[in-house]
Parts: C-alpha cells; sequence; structure tokens
C-alpha cells in the first residue's frame, strides 16, 4: 500500500492476443481508458483496451490522489458527485485497499483575492448540496494543530476523499478484466482505419483490430493522435512535479492547498507533497497553434505559467516530434512508451522544507520519492467528452489535472457516449466544437 508510480522498467502485465474485432476500442490504459472500458463491458460491448506503455504509467499514477468536488467548475460539479459514489461501490468491488478515505480537502487563503475567490464558489457548493464552508481560526487549528504562518480563511468540504493512485487505478483494471474486458500493454494504436469517412477500426503496431466505435482517451498525447488525422486540438501540457516523505507525525488528515504547497495524508504514514502555483509549460508548436484559445486563461493569470523553451526529446509537443505518420510506419506512441518528465532536485528539496516550516513540530522532512508527471490541460481548464469530426471516434481527454477523482465518472458517460445511451448529464460545457464554433473561452473557477 502506498506505492509510488508505475516504474519505466516494469514489464507488461498484459500481453494478450490482439482480437480480430471488438464493439469498442480504447486508446490509453489511464484512469479514463480503464472506466470507460469496464463501464461499457457492463453495459454488454465487447471491449480491448490498447496502451502503448503501462496501465496508469503515466499521469494517472502520478497525480496528487485527491477525489475532490471542493473548488471544480460547476458544469463538473453533478459528475464529480457521480464519481465520488463511484468510487464508493468500485472500492468495494477491487480485491485490494485503494486508500479511499473520506478525509476532507482544505484550501487555505492568505490573501484578501484568495478569500474573495472562495466567498464567489460558495454559491456553486450551495447549489449543488455539498458541506462545504468557511472555517473560523479556531475550527482551522482544530484540523492542523500547531500550523505555521495561519490564513486569513479557509475553504473546506469534508465530504471529499482521497485515494492511492498507483495502487487504485490498477485495481480498477483487474476489476475491469473479471468483467470481459481485454487489455494490451506495449501495443500502440497508430491511427484509426477509416472507411468512408466512418471508422472501422485501429491499426496498432501488433496488426489491424476492427471496430465501429473508438474511443481516445490518450491524455497528453490526445492531440498528437488527432492531428495525424487533420484534426486540431488545442490541447497542451504542462508538467507538474511530486513528492512523497517517509512517515511523519499526523499533521492533519485533511488534504491541504496551502501558500505554497499542497499536501496530503498518505496510506504509509507519509505526506504526498506538491508545489503550488506556477506550472510549467514545454514551448512547442501545438503551443503557438493554441495561443489564441488560450489568451484569456493567460490573460486571467499572466503569471501561472513558467515557458521552458522546449521539451525534451520524443515529447508530445517537442521540436523534432513526428505528426503525420501511416499506419505503415513506427509512431512517437512507440517511441516514447512512457512519458516520464524528470522533477527538479532543488525545487523538490525546497518542497520539504517549505512542509517542515508549515509544520515545525516535525522538525526535518525528508523525501522517500519525487517524480513528475504532464498534465493535459485545455484553455478553459475543463474537459473535452464529445464526438469527433470522424464518424466512430469519440474523444475524452484535457481532464486539467482533475481525472483520477472525475475518472469513473468520466469514463461511464464515455462508455454510454460510444454505445449511443443518454449520458445523463448536460454535457455542452465539455463538447468539442467549443473551440471553432465562436465559444468565448472561460477558465473555470479561480480556486
Amino acid at each position: 500500500m502506498g506505492g509510488f508510480p508505475i516504474g519505466l522498467d516494469q514489464p507488461p502485465r498484459y500481453t494478450g492476443a490482439l482480437p480480430d474485432a471488438v464493439d469498442l476500442v480504447v486508446i490509453g490504459g489511464g484512469i479514463i481508458g480503464i472506466c470507460t472500458a469496464l463501464f461499457a463491458a457492463r453495459g454488454g460491448a465487447k471491449v480491448v483496451v490498447l496502451e502503448k506503455g503501462l496501465v496508469a504509467a503515466e499521469q494517472s499514477s502520478r497525480n496528487w490522489g485527491w477525489i475532490r468536488q471542493q473548488g471544480r467548475d460547476p458544469a463538473e460539479m453533478p459528475i464529480m458527485a457521480e464519481a465520488q459514489r463511484l468510487w464508493g461501490a468500485l472500492s468495494r468491488d477491487t480485491n485490494e485497499d485503494i486508500g479511499l478515505v473520506q478525509s476532507g480537502v482544505t484550501y487555505l487563503a492568505h490573501t484578501a483575492s484568495r478569500h474573495a475567490s472562495f466567498e464567489n464558489w460558495l454559491p456553486h457548493a450551495k447549489d449543488h448540496g455539498l458541506d462545504t464552508k468557511l472555517l473560523s481560526k479556531a475550527e482551522l487549528g482544530a484540523m492542523y494543530p500547531d500550523m505555521a504562518d495561519p490564513p486569513r480563511a479557509a475553504l473546506h468540504t469534508s465530504s471529499d476523499y482521497r485515494a492511492e493512485p498507483w495502487v487504485a487505478v490498477p485495481a480498477l483494471a483487474q476489476i475491469a478484466l473479471r468483467e470481459g474486458v481485454q487489455i494490451i500493454e506495449h501495443c500502440a494504436v497508430r491511427c484509426l482505419d477509416i472507411t468512408d469517412g466512418k471508422v472501422a477500426g485501429v491499426v496498432t503496431e501488433k496488426g489491424t483490430v476492427s471496430a465501429p466505435r473508438v474511443v481516445l482517451a490518450g491524455g497528453a498525447w490526445s492531440s498528437l493522435f488527432l492531428r495525424n488525422h487533420g484534426i486540431s486540438l488545442p490541447q497542451l501540457s504542462v508538467r507538474a512535479q511530486v513528492a512523497a516523505t517517509h512517515p511523519l507525525a499526523d499533521v492533519g488528515q485533511a488534504a491541504g492547498s496551502a501558500r505554497r504547497l499542497a499536501f496530503r495524508r498518505r496510506a504509509d504514514g507519509g505526506y504526498t507533497l506538491a508545489p503550488n502555483g506556477m506550472s510549467e509549460l514545454f514551448v512547442g508548436p501545438d503551443a503557438f497553434r493554441a495561443l489564441p484559445n488560450f489568451i484569456n486563461q493567460l490573460r486571467s493569470d499572466p503569471f501561472g505559467c513558467m515557458l521552458k523553451p522546449y521539451a525534451p526529446a520524443g515529447f508530445p509537443d517537442a521540436w523534432g516530434t513526428q505528426r503525420r505518420w501511416s499506419g505503415a510506419d513506427e509512431t512517437p506512441f512507440e517511441r516514447m512508451r512512457i512519458l516520464d518528465p524528470k522533477p527538479v532536485p532543488r525545487k523538490m528539496a525546497k518542497l520539504a522544507r517549505d512542509f517542515a516550516a508549515l509544520f515545525p513540530q516535525l522538525g526535518t522532512v525528508r523525501l522517500k520519492a519525487t517524480w513528475a508527471g504532464m498534465i493535459d490541460t485545455m484553455p478553459d481548464i475543463v474537459p473535452v467528452l464529445d464526438h469527433t469530426p470522424i464518424e466512430g471516434l469519440i474523444v475524452g481527454t484535457g481532464m486539467s489535472g482533475h481525472g483520477f477523482g472525475i475518472g469513473p465518472a468520466m469514463g461511464r458517460i464515455l462508455a454510454d457516449m460510444a454505445a449511443g445511451r443518454p449520458v445523463g448529464h448536460d454535457m455542452t460545457r465539455f463538447r468539442f466544437g467549443r473551440f471553432t464554433d465562436g465559444t468565448r473561452m472561460v477558465p473555470g473557477p479561480d480556486v
């Protein structure tokens, strides 16, 4: 319990033969893809998940492990409520302890503007029946005893959960397997097989699979896959860095977001830590193409992103990454099985010092492991879940750092989209065409 992101040197676990034909192909073995396949199988479909690397090896095992309603875009909140219900049910279906704990989430405000953003979001919480409230100093003190640098306000949702991503997503994959889903790792989908403008299947590095429906849940790789088919999606990826500490005294069970860092209690007795604030964007061709769509986000938070001049070789938006290929060609997906950005050691060291300064009673905080991941993000900081211009292709991507918690419900929605069933939520905010139909890009709440 409480392991770390899937290792680059781990051999494939799922290596079965490629099926000739299925009802649904799911591209990507992260939480969105695994949950899509699971719920499609429960709906009676024959499903295969094709993963270029390993299940949950990218952002699905590298995230913070928060399962939160707090701070979400209002359009996501009904879906997130469903996700929390599904997490409870799925945790009972698995044979493992995935670390699911209803410990709450707390955001700390040290500035007037941050405090105001909390107050502005409270009506959304009330409209959706959440137990969110602004904490008094006494309540905050009881939650985090001996915290230094006390904030002026705090927003808290006690009904929010946490879990261990590197345990939870592989456990969900095991549920999917038991319910008839086939998963094949080290099997990159090179391109779609298209007949008369419609999806007829996929071409993989191991052969072709016939299928009338395909769900693309490729995370940071989705826009690159689509571009090869002439479809433009203004999706970018930013680096997020994370650390895990050795076991420490309990300074509070609720996951917290403070001035300089975010933290949550881990099942192994340590804490998961992440720097708060500025994200890091590696500038590449897609960054220039997507710039018009991101203008409003840049205006609302002009210093919220640190620009890096180029991505490491092989990254989805690296300058040298190939952007056109055929089904007979080796693709970028095969050349980089697992997207593994490196953390910056000095920033990780500062993270440990900042946590120790926030809770002085801990003494020296020692890090057990550090890692980084690429978060796929959209101009309005909400995902895309919709049919694409290619008939039979559905996309579920751009989770913008929210994918782990909301993943089960997003998977259920994508499964129903693929089957032509009603999805049960208003999906207007998540439609594919919003980037080309004149819709103004309005980023989600700044909470």
